[in-house]
């Protein structure tokens, strides 16, 4: 083989090298964290703010069995009346996110089941309010 066809066949190795880049990183999805990240922008001093609000009381707990996690919420909470979200964030696949509304009995706990979530590591983003103040939290949590 001369000089000139190992010259040809370098080539075409080179761009089909090029050509499988080009097609993986066309194939890779890229999530965004949230489609209004803006919006939320605007509004990070309320998170502040119930981040604040939030470690000056006792902690959120989260506990787990078979079939639920539980989100417990401060006890100086028990029997206000609170509303709020919890967001189970998936940090690799945003279809795997779940945003449930808090619906907290009088002893301030929330059971979600485990046929809701995804398995994996969650960012649990946590936003709720008690009276006139607001809270948020974050916890990360492994759903097995």
């Amino acid at each position: 083989m001369s000089w000139g066809n190992k010259l040809v066949v370098v080539f075409v190795i080179f761009i089909a090298m090029i050509g499988t880049l080009v097609y993986k990183s066309i194939m890779v999805k890229n999530d965004l964290v949230a489609s209004d990240y803006y919006t939320q922008e605007l509004k990070y001093q309320d998170k502040i703010n119930g981040t604040n609000n939030a470690n000056a009381i006792s902690q959120v707990s989260v506990a787990q069995d078979n079939d639920f996690v539980t989100i417990y919420l401060p006890s100086e909470l028990k029997g206000n009346s609170i509303t709020g979200e919890a967001w189970f964030y998936c940090v690799t696949d945003a279809q795997k996110d779940r945003h449930i509304k808090l619906n907290v009995g009088s002893n301030a706990a929330q059971m979600i089941s485990k046929k809701d979530l995804a398995k994996g590591n969650m960012q649990l983003k946590l936003s709720w309010k008690a009276g006139d103040k607001d809270y948020y939290t974050e916890k990360s949590v492994l759903i097995n």
